[in-house]
């Protein structure tokens, strides 16, 4: 199978679970960049960076136009990770690549075992209020580090710890995820490698418009469904990243 097809496909799964869920998808970026299309880990957490950012920019206005982002706990949550998004974005850059496997795989699991999880629908108080900033910290971190959008904590923490409703916390974590993305690739700026933008073009293309299929599918299916499937991919896709050290 061709490169320019495997980018392809690869960036409509991680687009629809972008749209469908808010995020998650981003974690799978990086694994088909290195193990797919032969990218380095340092490259790979760039161009999903890339990948991350103009998917989640182009989704970001229809949730606007539907009335789903909270603007004002958007802006607090990414707020909090956009320095520790900086700071990892330098880090990155001076990590050897089996590490960054490594952390890759780890997120990958922390991420499923996330979507398994039960929401926690409580409203906020004052320490749940210093648990979502901590969680935007560590949000912006992955973020930085990575190359990984993070709404994988975004959407629990927005409606387990703020209190949002699902589809209003999707449209939120997608504005998070910009904020904190574009914080990282300036970070980056000058140290990403090889890109190779004939195939990291297509790829970001693929996930736009699988956002856009993603979210007419969240409408359509449960949501407790396609956070279920989505986290069994990506324990599968941290099995073999584990694996794949150990050889």
């Amino acid at each position: 199978m061709s490169a320019l097809v495997l980018a392809l496909t690869a960036g409509a799964v991680i687009g629809l679970a972008l749209g469908a869920l808010g995020g998650g998808g981003g974690v799978l970026a990086a694994p088909a960049l290195i193990h797919l299309l032969g990218f380095t880990p340092a490259a790979a957490a760039t161009a999903g960076l890339i990948i991350v950012t103009i998917t989640t920019i182009s989704a970001l206005p229809a949730h606007v136009r539907d009335g789903h982002v909270a603007w004002r706990t958007g802006a607090l949550f990414a707020a909090a990770g956009v320095v520790p998004a900086l700071l990892a974005g330098f880090a990155a850059a001076r990590l050897p690549g089996s590490a960054l496997t490594v952390a890759f795989a780890a997120v990958a699991v922390v991420a499923a075992l996330r979507m398994l999880r039960p929401s926690d629908p409580r409203p906020v108080t004052g320490v749940r209020a210093a648990r979502a900033a901590g969680a935007g910290a560590g949000l912006g971190a992955v973020t930085g580090l990575l190359g990984v959008g993070g709404g994988f904590l975004a959407v629990p923490t927005l409606t387990g710890v703020l209190g949002l409703r699902m589809r209003q916390a999707v449209g939120t974590s997608l504005l998070v995820i910009t904020v904190n993305s574009l914080a990282a690739l300036a970070a980056r700026a000058g140290s990403g490698g090889d890109l190779r933008w004939e195939v990291t073009g297509p790829f970001a293309a693929a996930a736009v418009l699988g956002a856009w299929d993603g979210r007419r599918l969240a409408a359509r299916v449960t949501g407790d469904a396609l956070r279920k499937a989505f986290a069994y991919l990506l324990l599968a896709v941290a099995a073999l990243m584990l694996a794949d050290v150990v050889r």
